[in-house]
């Protein structure tokens, strides 16, 4: 029942979207509700008592605003895209898998074992490519290749958190950019390069970082030949490159033709490539299982998902125009107008401060982005995009509260605190300050 509810409540989002009406937007909320609540009683413990708060907390704030039911209904509609988003972007894996896309990667990876600097190459480049479209479960899927081989916790934390959070900053699959960009108002194409570029960067200064690293610290090389990729695998490796970008230019495409939200394109889009893929190779017999486990199974482990991302969307809604939130923005304000770089830097410390505490990137970013206003900011909207993403990307990596630390942490057998500062502080504390310099350029 409840993954009817989730699903449905996507479904009729989209609906909403082309036909804007009043009536049919209450319809989605009330959905979106029941949604929550079912998953309340399903999520793990902490997300649950720390969703709970932040929707009590956001609902307190927008009734004393004097908004009522309207102000709240606008508020969760707002969060609705990006509950969408991670709800129907997992889809775009069937076709992925049942095309011997996985294999080919985990052949890739076996491969690289007698050689730790390309395998960390490996691993952060093919995270790269795939966490764009699907986002935590990449990890997953990369960790089901390498968990019998015992890899050192080391190699696992730095690969698994540099190649990851590149995607941050630059996928339009992912609830980050989808966020920052529709709160301020960016078209997709504007940003990619800046996007694309900034995360290029961070998995360049990764992978140089490891190799210093792994010459400090060398990783035990077990004795074996190394054996040539076959041809068929290089020829799936090359088809899945070119299937990525094929996907991104067809949102980019779609943006450019239609002007419809890019929340909406990848949505759309990762409806339909499943049915694409069935109607071309006949496989319904392989992809409705898939389908009906997608619908059974998938949708039913978004449960913290759905709580904390409905919660901190409220929260960050309500936080808009309060005195808390106008007193940090005339503060970053007056901070932009003396230096960017002292801006910059109390940016990322206020989000960091927050997500360390367990709150989620969404209710920090999502209030500075609704928040702050670039012109009276002195920079342009690119730049402060850039910022809040450099940001969110950073502090997901660092917070042991974050699904990303959590999961990685987990495969790799350490504490939150090691895999986010001791293993990756240097790469992350080295691309926030290129990073910095570079938005401070770009202006």
């Amino acid at each position: 029942m409840r993954s009817y509810l989730i699903i449905g409540m996507c479904v009729l989002f989209l609906f909403q979207y082309f036909l804007k009406m009043q009536w049919l937007e209450y319809a989605v909320v009330a959905l979106s509700i029941l949604a929550f609540l079912g998953s309340a009683l399903k999520a793990d413990k902490f997300p649950r008592w720390l969703g709970i708060m932040m929707m009590t907390g956001g609902l307190m704030i927008e009734w004393n605003k004097g908004t009522g039911i309207a102000g709240i209904s606008e508020g969760i509609f707002l969060i609705l895209p990006l509950l969408s988003l991670i709800t129907l972007a997992p889809l775009l894996s069937i076709p992925l898998r049942l095309g011997g896309y996985f294999h080919s990667i985990s052949v890739l990876l076996r491969n690289l074992l007698l050689q730790p600097k390309k395998l960390y190459a490996g691993i952060t480049g093919t995270l790269f490519l795939l966490t764009p479209i699907l986002n935590l479960g990449s990890v997953r899927i990369i960790n089901e290749f390498l968990e019998e081989l015992k890899l050192p916790a080391a190699l696992s934390a730095k690969g698994y958190l540099v190649g990851f959070s590149t995607a941050v900053m630059w996928s339009p699959y992912f609830a980050s950019v989808s966020l920052v960009l529709h709160y301020l108002n960016i078209p997709y194409k504007d940003y990619i390069i800046y996007g694309v570029a900034l995360s290029l960067l961070s998995l360049i200064i990764g992978n140089l970082l490891f190799a210093i690293w792994e010459r400090r610290n060398p990783l035990s090389k077990e004795e074996g030949v190394k054996v040539p990729l076959e041809k068929q695998y290089r020829n799936q490796l090359t088809k899945l490159v070119f299937f990525v970008i094929v996907l991104i230019s067809s949102c980019l495409l779609i943006e450019k033709l239609t002007s419809w939200s890019m929340i909406v394109i990848v949505c759309l889009l990762s409806i339909i490539i499943p049915l694409l893929f069935g109607i071309q190779t006949k496989r319904w017999s392989e992809l409705v299982p898939r389908l009906i486990d997608f619908r059974d199974r998938t949708v039913l482990m978004l449960n913290n998902e759905i709580m904390l991302f409905m919660s901190a969307g409220m929260l960050a809604f309500a936080l808009k125009g309060t005195p808390v939130a106008n007193g940090i923005s005339d503060f970053l304000t007056t901070l932009a107008q003396q230096s960017f770089v002292l801006f910059a830097i109390a940016v990322m410390v206020i989000v960091l401060s927050i997500t360390y505490l367990g709150i989620h990137q969404i209710a920090a970013v999502g209030a500075l982005a609704m928040q702050l206003n670039a012109v009276e900011l002195g920079i342009s909207n690119i730049s402060l995009a850039l910022l809040l993403l450099l940001t969110w990307s950073i502090s997901s990596a660092l917070s042991p509260f974050s699904g990303l630390n959590l999961m990685v942490s987990r495969f790799a057998g350490i504490s939150g605190v090691q895999t986010g500062l001791r293993f990756n502080g240097l790469h992350l504390s080295v691309i926030a300050i290129i990073g910095i310099g570079i938005i401070s350029i770009i202006g």
